[in-house]
């Protein structure tokens, strides 16, 4: 189903909630390298079609193939998911309160089965690109908002991931923070060439930063979307 220059690619994907459709027959690609945007209002299933590409949820009705292979077969999944990098909705709702900055992100990379002396080496350098490396003993729980989400970008790149999936990081953050996130998003992919990133986001004027859109069918009752040329 797939071709050789996409990261992501979904066929017929359908997800329901008991009596509730989220997604109906989505299919779409993502090429590797791209900066893609998923835009829509809150309802339309972007963070269920995220979840699903990210191999957080079980695939109900379509196949989702990322890197290639499909998501449902397990060897594949356990391969993949190491390569993925998934930042949630919510400020902040991958970290640990308690945990200071580098605990955070120190944890993250130990998950991931990053090396110490790797670890030691990302681990400032994020600090350092974020603005958060006057904070290294900070809790959590006593950052802002954009502080937060920054930490959080942190805790997904410290393994230096090939896919990045974002589900509206700028959400609830002060405009100048989401101007800052948005340089630290730009300012990675150059730094890492080939780094696919998904971006979900309900404000329109972000559009233009993105390689390609998915977008909501007007008037439909569920996300529909299509190849990204």
């Amino acid at each position: 189903m797939s071709h050789p220059a996409d990261v992501i690619a979904v066929d017929g994907l359908s997800h329901a909630y008991g009596r509730t459709l989220a997604l109906h027959g989505v299919t779409l690609r993502v090429p590797t390298g791209a900066l893609v945007g998923l835009i829509g209002p809150d309802g339309v299933g972007k963070s269920t079609l995220l979840s699903l590409i990210a191999g957080a949820k079980r695939i109900q009705t379509g196949r989702v193939e990322v890197f290639g292979r499909d998501m449902a077969d397990q060897h594949h999944r356990s391969a993949a998911c190491p390569r993925i990098a998934f930042l949630p909705q919510g400020l902040g709702k991958n970290l640990y309160p308690d945990l200071s900055v580098r605990e955070n992100i120190d944890f993250f990379g130990r998950l991931f089965g990053e090396p110490a002396g790797e670890r030691a080496r990302r681990i400032p350098a994020l600090l350092e690109a974020t603005g958060l490396a006057p904070f290294p003993d900070r809790p959590a729980r006593k950052l802002s908002g954009g502080m937060r989400q920054k930490l959080g970008l942190c805790c997904a790149l410290v393994h230096d991931p090939d896919l990045l999936i974002l589900d509206e990081p700028t959400t609830g953050v002060d405009p100048l923070s989401r101007r800052q996130f948005w340089e630290l998003i730009e300012s990675m992919r150059a730094r890492r060439a080939g780094m696919s990133v998904v971006v979900a986001t309900a404000y329109m004027e972000e559009a233009e930063r993105f390689d390609g859109l998915i977008a909501r069918k007007p008037g439909g009752s569920s996300l529909r979307a299509r190849r990204l040329d």
